[in-house]
């Protein structure tokens, strides 16, 4: 396996898993990520969770073609239910959406009390994630925005401690927007949230020319905060 491989999305994620972890890279795919950590000495040992028959084929094949086979296990399963307890040390989970991560994580709790680190990829909805981390007594530690050929991620890193401390005023628009995302603001953002908020925009309008019905008007209300919200955050 090359650099080349691993997409620069991967790379970030990658960047943060701890050296000497133990990873499990939950919806591995072709398991790219286990065998570019172990390659690059930051895991120790790997675990890549698949949970259809294609990518867990692809990811066995690429680990043995990297030889790999003694320090990663593939290993096929729903979520977290392909680790043991007290396995993994660090967790990875990247390329889903934000809803999916957080029920991944809601049900498979209990394999957690050994992970001291979450690294989580949303593609859309993350918001979805930043709210069960804050649920759950985890920390958001750091955050990253960044684009990739025409589409925009957020990598979420989290540890166990004080789940509020990130948010302090700024609760409502930190899990919108993400609370270290909001202090950066770089032109990743702004790109984006200048995009949502336009989109906002548009529906809005439509809303406001389709009638007054009770389910309207929250859905102004609710759609009028986030542009609020919005501008706020996109202030110099």
């Amino acid at each position: 396996m090359n650099h080349e491989q691993l997409s620069k999305r991967l790379e970030r994620v990658a960047s943060y898993i701890p050296a000497g972890s133990v990873l499990a890279d939950i919806g591995s795919d072709h398991a790219y990520l286990p065998c570019y950590s172990i390659l690059n000495n930051q895991a120790s040992k790997a675990i890549a969770g698949e949970v259809s028959d294609g990518p867990f084929n692809s990811a066995r094949q690429q680990v043995r073609q990297t030889g790999l086979d003694q320090s990663i296990s593939v290993r096929k399963g729903d979520g977290l239910e392909v680790l043991a307890p007290g396995e993994a040390t660090c967790v990875t989970i990247a390329g889903m959406g934000g809803t999916l991560i957080a029920s991944i994580l809601e049900n498979g709790k209990e394999k957690l009390r050994s992970v001291e680190r979450l690294i989580l990829q949303p593609n859309v909805g993350a918001i979805n994630v930043r709210l069960w981390l804050m649920e759950n007594k985890w920390e958001l530690i750091n955050e990253e925005i960044l684009e990739e050929d025409g589409k925009i991620y957020e990598i979420i890193i989290a540890e166990k401690g004080e789940s509020l401390q990130p948010y302090q005023k700024e609760k409502e628009a930190g899990l919108l927007f993400g609370p270290f995302l909001m202090k950066q603001k770089n032109e990743v953002f702004r790109k984006k949230w200048s995009m949502e908020q336009e989109h906002w925009r548009k529906i809005l309008q439509q809303i406001e020319e389709s009638g007054q019905g009770d389910s309207v008007l929250e859905k102004r209300k609710e759609l009028a905060a986030r542009i609020a919200m919005a501008e706020e955050a996109l202030k110099d």
